[in-house]
C-alpha cells in the first residue's frame, strides 16, 4: 500500500479548537453515510452533483531506496472540494470515473464500488466541513523540495501525533518507508502491515493480517486507504475496546476520518488533494487531535 506529508500551532491554540460533530462510540462508517443521506450534516446530497471525476496515477522510486511503489487515486470534484479514495493500481474498473460525472452525491454514496462511495463521502464532507481552524483543523506547513524530502517532512508531522515514548510498538497499516524511518529514529518498534506483503526498506517482513497483530502492539498508525478496503472499522473497534491510540494519515478520506475523533480515532493527519507528491512547492497538511498528542 503506497500512501506517501512546517509550522505547527501552539498547544493553547489546539485547546481552543472546537469539538467536531463526530459519531458516538458505537457508530460505524455506514451510520455516518446514513446521516449524510438524511441531510443531518449539510445540504441534501441529492441536490449536489459531481462536476468532475478523475484518476491520478503515479510510480516512484526515490534515490537511495531499494524499492518503489505505485499509487492510483480516484478524485471527485464537488464545488471547490475534491474527495479522494486511493485504490490498488488496476483495481478500479475502466469507466468508473465516467459513471460519476454528473451523478448526484446521494447516488454515489450508495455506489456498489466502495472506493466510489468513499470518495463521494469525502467530497461531500470536504464541501460542507473543510479543513479550517473553525472546524478543528490545525494547519502544518510542508516545505518545498523533492518528493523524498517532502515525504520525510510529512512523516515527522504524522508520527508526532503518536505521542509514544521510545520502546513501544506501533502497528503500521499501509507501509510508507518514510514513516518507518521516522519511527526508527524515535526508538519506536513497529510491525509493518500491508495487503501486498513483501519486505520493508530494511529487509523486515511485511505482514498481511493487521488484526492478527493488534494485541502485541501499543498503538496503531493506519492509512486512510483502510476506508476504501474495508479494514478501518475493525481497527477502530479495537482502539475503542482497548483505549490504544489510533492515528490516521489520510489522503483517502481526509475529511471523513476527523468525524471519528473521540470515537476510536485519536488523531488524524489530513492531506486533501493535491497531495505532496504532485508538486515540489510548499504546501499544507492539517492535523486533528489533542494538544498533548500534537506537541
Amino acid at each position: 500500500m503506497s500512501a506517501p506529508t512546517g509550522t505547527a500551532t501552539t498547544p493553547a491554540a489546539r485547546e481552543e479548537a472546537p469539538e467536531r460533530d463526530c459519531p458516538d462510540a458505537l457508530e460505524a462508517l455506514d451510520a455516518l453515510v446514513a446521516r449524510v443521506l438524511a441531510g443531518e450534516l449539510g445540504p441534501d446530497p441529492r441536490t449536489l452533483r459531481i462536476a468532475m471525476a478523475f484518476t491520478t496515477r503515479q510510480a516512484v522510486r526515490h534515490d537511495g531506496r531499494r524499492g518503489g511503489y505505485r499509487n492510483e487515486v480516484l478524485g471527485l470534484r464537488l464545488g471547490s472540494a475534491v474527495g479522494s479514495c486511493a485504490v490498488e493500481p488496476g483495481e478500479l474498473p475502466d469507466g468508473a470515473a465516467d459513471d460519476c460525472v454528473g451523478a448526484d452525491v446521494a447516488a454515489l454514496l450508495r455506489h456498489p464500488l466502495r472506493p466510489v462511495a468513499v470518495a463521494a463521502l469525502d467530497a461531500y464532507l470536504m464541501h460542507t466541513t473543510p479543513h479550517t481552524p473553525e472546524n478543528g483543523a490545525l494547519p502544518h506547513a510542508l516545505p518545498a523540495g523533492s518528493s523524498l524530502e517532502r515525504s520525510r517532512a510529512r512523516a515527522v508531522a504524522v508520527t508526532d501525533l503518536l505521542a509514544l515514548p521510545p520502546g513501544r510498538t506501533v502497528l503500521v497499516v499501509g507501509v510508507v518507508n518514510s514513516l518507518l524511518e521516522q519511527l526508527r529514529s524515535r526508538g519506536l518498534r513497529y510491525v509493518a502491515c500491508d495487503l501486498k506483503g513483501g519486505t520493508t526498506e530494511w529487509g523486515e517482513p511485511v505482514v498481511t493480517d493487521a488484526l492478527a497483530e493488534l494485541d502485541r502492539c501499543d498503538a496503531v498508525l493506519a492509512s486512510g486507504m483502510t476506508l476504501g478496503n474495508g479494514t478501518f472499522e475493525p481497527l477502530r473497534a479495537h482502539a475503542l475496546r482497548t483505549g490504544k491510540r489510533l492515528v490516521m494519515f489520510a489522503q483517502t478520506g481526509s475529511a471523513v476520518l476527523p468525524r471519528f475523533l473521540g470515537a476510536g480515532v485519536s488523531a488524524v493527519c489530513a492531506e486533501p488533494y493535491p497531495f505532496f507528491w504532485l508538486d515540489g512547492g510548499p504546501g499544507v497538511i492539517h492535523r486533528y487531535g489533542s494538544a498533548e498528542a500534537a506537541q
